[in-house]
């Protein structure tokens, strides 16, 4: 379809806008149009993960960043502008969007694997603008569409639960196995609620901190246990997923999985984490997968299952505020304890 882009409204636009560690500034200015094959969204709801703590600390989980850069990974909002060549009923539709932009063209993005895409990849909120702001312009390839009447605020979580969804498809589970998710954090705990939908025989979640472990207990998991329960779980389960990124949870994850088993890492590691025992590996014949980031294929599991109440990102959420309070968001979810879960900023409430 081609022609003029259209447009629902033409107001001025606020961004948070990082220029460096700790250093930020609220701008505003007019949202530009989007170009041709693209849409504008009004972002209604931001979630504040690692990442943007990172970009804001300028730590080493992000060394790709690009200063200065709006953050925000997690989003959910509405078409409000669409560009030339870009279909016009896209307009008004609540969507979420992938966030690698990658090539198209080379290997393994024709297979799928857009994560690993080798013609340099840009990551929405990372190299490029991202949702910490009123409006966000991206190509509409990206959409992925959800229902009138879906919950915005929970689906601003639909990033992280893409990348739970790969790591259940890499993990391939089957009804009537035991299962162990390590790590209660938000990627876990979304993990956990796809699993459930499976029908373990034993679902069981490992964290260090008892109050985010039980957490899990009303998500879907069976059983709850420390990491100084790991001796009595050696061996036990089917499949085991990886979430936490802590220093021994790799080889954690692997010595928890039975003989023939099936491992998949998806946590950040830093140089510290310890590695894993090729001998266990080799002995026991273990499977295991990595997963960073979410292809085309996770995304479409994640948004099918929030739509039929399998995925339910809300109920992690504890903390909305607007925009303008992005140093106190950060703060809030960086502090961690019993009354903090997901974070979100949302600029479509200010």
């Amino acid at each position: 379809m081609t022609g003029a882009p259209h447009a629902t409204r033409e107001t001025s636009a606020r961004a948070v806008v990082v220029d460096g560690p700790r250093q930020y500034r609220l701008v505003r200015g007019v949202p530009a149009l989007p170009g041709p094959h693209q849409v504008r969204v009004a972002v209604y709801a931001a979630g504040v993960s690692a990442t943007e703590r990172a970009l804001y600390e300028g730590t080493p989980h992000v060394a790709d960043a690009r200063y200065p850069v709006t953050p925000g990974r997690e989003w959910s909002g509405t078409v409000d502008a669409v560009g030339e060549d870009t279909d016009p009923s896209l307009l008004g539709r609540k969507v979420v969007a992938e966030g690698i932009r990658s090539c198209l063209s080379c290997a393994r993005c024709r297979e799928g694997a857009t994560p690993l895409c080798l013609g340099g990849a840009e990551i929405t909120g990372v190299t490029l603008p991202g949702a910490f702001a009123d409006a966000l312009t991206l190509p509409a390839r990206l959409l992925h569409l959800l229902r009138d009447e879906a919950d915005l605020t929970a689906a601003a979580l639909l990033q992280p639960g893409a990348v739970a969804a790969a790591a259940v498809l890499a993990g391939e589970p089957r009804p009537g196995e035991r299962v162990a998710v390590l790590g209660a954090g938000t990627l876990g705990l979304l993990t956990v609620q796809l699993l459930a939908a499976v029908s373990p025989v034993e679902l069981l979640v490992v964290d260090p901190l008892r109050y985010r472990a039980e957490r899990a207990l009303r998500l879907g998991a069976s059983g709850i246990h420390t990491p100084d329960d790991l001796g009595s779980l050696r061996g036990r389960c089917d499949l085991v997923v990886e979430t936490a990124g802590a220093n021994e949870s790799a080889l954690d994850a692997c010595q928890l999985a039975r003989r023939g088993g099936r491992t998949v890492l998806t946590g950040s590691f830093d140089e510290t984490a310890r590695g894993i025992d090729p001998g266990h590996l080799i002995t026991n014949q273990l499977t295991v997968r990595t997963v960073c980031g979410a292809p085309p294929a996770a995304w479409s599991y994640a948004v099918r299952a929030f739509t039929a109440g399998q995925l339910d990102p809300a109920r992690l959420i504890s903390h909305a505020l607007p925009l303008s309070e992005f140093p106190r968001a950060v703060a809030l979810s960086q502090s961690g304890g019993p009354e903090v879960g997901k974070v979100l900023l949302c600029p479509g409430t200010d």
